[in-house]
């Protein structure tokens, strides 16, 4: 079976590095349709997969003919959690294009720790969960969650984008990345849009958090019959108050791993990537892959 309306363009990572925000950006321009939901995870998710690529179809069956179409499942660059992602992709998805936000490995480790403890998943403090959580290295690897990639589509179908830069260079950053996915016109960074998918709340969740803590009768009776201190005091029993802090030894022995891993990447790129160079390099600069 072929789709009707294959997406144009996948958003495919990395998590913790804007791509909600992206996402937001370019679906607020005209003629840009984005699956609901954004992140299907149908190639990289086996239950998901298996509702069969008819599902998937429909997931695009609201977009007019005109429309580019996209979904950003950064799943899809999680090795090793889900090995078939790229088989499936290529084998129904053989033109797209594809783009992958990077981030300081180290800062992005961090915000992926404090996603997982805040859904109730890392019940650990972030030193034990370097150890403990063999992905929080690995999906900031990303010349190894690349290569794959690379090696089925080729550079010119990826495009890559850096979190720092799209951060101090908005505009230019939605252009080139509205060229790259076929856009017909120009686009505009919508500057009052809020930040998606930010930790800053940090609120770890519980049994029935919906009921008690998202829902707005639940969110009325507390704000009208409990006292201001006594949900301060219930609340900062789920928050993580501090953004967490690697010890010196441990942000110095993950450095050294990603710095591997940074070697290859900035070989692509033709530049010399570190974890202590990471942010002035990407932000100050447009990188391209290396064709030669």
């Amino acid at each position: 079976m072929s789709l009707r309306k294959p997406p144009h363009f996948v958003i495919i990572g990395a998590m913790k590095s804007a791509t909600s925000t992206l996402y937001k950006q370019l679906e607020a321009q005209p003629g840009i349709f984005f699956c609901t939901p954004k992140e299907p995870n149908f190639f990289s998710n086996d239950e998901i997969h298996d509702h069969g690529l008819a599902w998937y179809d429909a997931l695009f069956e609201a977009a007019t003919p005109t429309d580019l179409r996209g979904e950003a499942s950064t799943h899809y660059t999680k090795l090793p959690t889900y090995p078939h992602t790229v088989e499936r992709m290529k084998a129904v998805l053989p033109d797209v294009k594809l783009i992958y936000v990077m981030r300081h490995p180290i800062d992005r480790l961090i915000s992926h720790y404090i996603h997982e403890w805040s859904m109730g998943i890392y019940q650990c403090d972030i030193e034990a969960a370097v150890q403990r959580y063999p992905e929080l290295k690995a999906y900031g690897c990303y010349a190894e969650q690349l290569k794959p990639f690379i090696d089925h589509w080729g550079m010119d179908n990826i495009l890559p984008v850096f979190f720092d830069r799209l951060l101090k260079h908005p505009q230019s950053e939605l252009d080139i990345i509205a060229r790259f996915i076929g856009y017909p016109g120009p686009v505009t960074w919508q500057h009052d849009m809020k930040a998606e998918n930010v930790s800053s709340e940090r609120i770890r969740r519980f049994p029935g958090d919906q009921l008690l803590l998202r829902n707005p009768v639940a969110t009325w009776l507390r704000r009208h019959l409990v006292p201001q201190t006594l949900r301060d005091r219930i609340k900062n029993r789920f928050r993580m108050n501090q953004r967490p802090q690697l010890s010196a030894a441990t942000r110095s022995i993950l450095a050294s791993e990603f710095d591997r891993d940074l070697v290859q990447l900035g070989n692509w790129l033709d530049t010399s990537l570190t974890c202590e160079n990471f942010r002035q390099v990407t932000a100050d600069n447009r990188l391209h892959w290396n064709r030669r």
